[in-house]
């Protein structure tokens, strides 16, 4: 987008086309820098500048309507389907440009929990898609009357007094298209490490008031690194439209697929009419994807090897998770049996609470066998606690904590959180005592946790390069003591290695 829209430099003064990538890269290294400072303050203006930027677009399509209003015919589908029947296949290999018009709608709903179903819906059918219309009819009707337009048909349907003030609205509006991306990148993140699909991340909070303004800066120059180098690489936005549209087509595709799968499972009631509607919007989808994926050697593959290599290192870090898990339940104690065994000869008692974060309740943590091992003394209280995350974006009150007594001044607490939220460990345990559970001091608290090292060995679960990877991921996450608030000065932290 940002691209693009400096790209209208080159129809203002064509000698200015050696500075359209370096000015480019400066916008979206400003972009990107600027995101740990948040969007809170300059946020209100986002509104007003994407509404002048669509009134304009609509005042540009009827400019040029007005000199070809036979562009209007377009609204009849004889015209489209007239144009399959003369060019056959071609035709479908030329969706892979159409595709282009309708980008971002495979994002149309992305801000629905901040702004509701009926305000996106209103936005979009009564002023969005009424302003890109007849913008997109515009430009038709320029090249109907000026094919020689047809390189950059949007700048040079502007009026020549008003192409800078456009050439810089445009870029103001990728900008902040830009930032909703980032900032969609961001709470997806989030949600991913919650749900633990990828490794845990330091995370900031950029506003006092709103939760959902967050940076997590590995996502954020990351993301930079990559679009840095597309723009490079590719160096035009013509070029970047063949890696986009397998993008846009290829989601597009898939949410469909995935909305009959909800269809199928979760609305019954629904699946008469629902499921023919998602047959018909997968041809119409698989036809794009099959235009653009043409287009493979030319750009096309990027997005291709760039979803492969993400989705591996997801299911990567999603089944090195489990091994892990595995490996300490197999290794471990289970407590039922550990509890009642150390009570016969009981360690020296010391005054405090200690907690001991455990991803299995059921076993003895290795931090609590390894504080027995080398200092050999045992809190007054002791808590096993394990954080769970929620397939919902936030829990209930109700189920946020549960606590069980499990033996003497022994109890193993369940802290819940929805994949939403941030997890503060500490303030859920504050509130146990609203629960009737055990009294929680901060000041009279220690945590401890384990540490794993992880070593990758062959043939235990994955191959030996997978295993490698998740060592490589889990050595590089942020630990849980941070994700979790635990504070610094109150924590323990016992290693132990680990074969997978």
């Amino acid at each position: 987008s940002v691209l693009s829209a400096v790209e209208g430099l080159e129809v203002a003064a064509p000698g200015l086309h050696v500075f359209i990538v370096p000015v480019t890269l400066v916008v979206l290294l400003a972009v990107f820098a600027a995101q740990r400072f948040g969007t809170e303050k300059i946020g209100k203006a986002f509104g007003p500048i994407m509404a002048i930027w669509f009134l304009s677009l609509a005042a540009i399509g009827i400019y040029n309507i007005v000199d070809a209003p036979e562009v209007l015919k377009a609204f009849n589908p004889w015209w489209g389907i007239r144009f399959f029947m003369e060019h056959g296949w071609h035709g479908i290999f030329i969706l892979g440009a159409v595709v282009l018009a309708v980008t971002g709608g495979e994002a149309l709903y992305a801000d629905m929990g901040h702004f509701g179903l009926r305000p996106i819906r209103h936005a979009w059918y009564f002023f969005v898609l009424p302003c890109l219309v007849l913008n997109y009819l515009g430009q038709g009707a320029l090249v109907l009357n000026h094919p020689e337009a047809l390189k950059n048909p949007f700048f040079e349907a502007v009026p020549s007094w008003a192409l800078y003030p456009m050439i810089i609205l445009a870029t103001m509006a990728a900008v902040i298209a830009s930032q909703s991306v980032i900032t969609g990148a961001f709470s997806v993140s989030r949600q991913a490490m919650q749900l633990g699909y990828i490794p845990r991340m330091r995370i900031k909070h950029t506003s006092h008031d709103t939760i959902g303004q967050i940076y997590i800066p590995g996502i954020n120059w990351g993301i930079a690194v990559m679009v840095f180098g597309l723009v490079l690489a590719f160096r035009s936005s013509s070029n970047l439209a063949v890696a986009y549209g397998i993008s846009v087509s290829a989601t597009m595709l898939i949410d469909t697929l995935l909305l009959a799968v909800v269809a199928r499972t979760l609305w019954p009631k629904s699946r008469g009419w629902l499921l023919p509607l998602c047959v018909v919007f997968f041809i119409i989808d698989l036809g794009f994807v099959i235009a653009n994926g043409a287009k493979l050697l030319q750009g096309a593959w990027f997005p291709v090897v760039l979803g492969i290599f993400l989705f591996t290192m997801m299911r990567t870090w999603r089944r090195g998770r489990e091994l892990l898990r595995d490996e300490i339940r197999k290794d471990g104690i289970r407590l039922d049996t550990f509890l009642p065994g150390l009570m016969l000869a009981p360690p020296v008692r010391v005054p405090g609470t200690a907690v001991f974060l455990t991803a299995d309740p059921t076993v003895a943590p290795h931090a609590l066998m390894h504080n027995l091992k080398h200092n050999k003394v045992l809190h007054e209280r002791n808590v096993f606690l394990h954080v769970e995350t929620l397939p919902i974006p936030y829990a209930m009150e109700g189920q946020r904590l549960k606590i069980e007594s499990v033996g003497d001044e022994f109890y193993r607490v369940y802290v819940r959180f929805g994949f939403m939220e941030t997890p503060d460990v500490p303030l859920a345990l504050m509130r146990s005592c609203d629960h009737g559970g055990i009294y929680f001091d901060p000041m009279d608290t220690t945590f401890f946790a384990s540490r794993e090292t992880i070593v990758a060995t062959a043939n235990r679960g994955m191959p030996i390069w997978r295993d490698k990877l998740f060592a490589l991921m889990h050595r590089n996450a942020a630990p849980a003591t941070g994700f979790f608030r635990i504070p610094g000065n109150r924590l323990v932290e016992l290693g132990a290695q680990v074969e997978i």
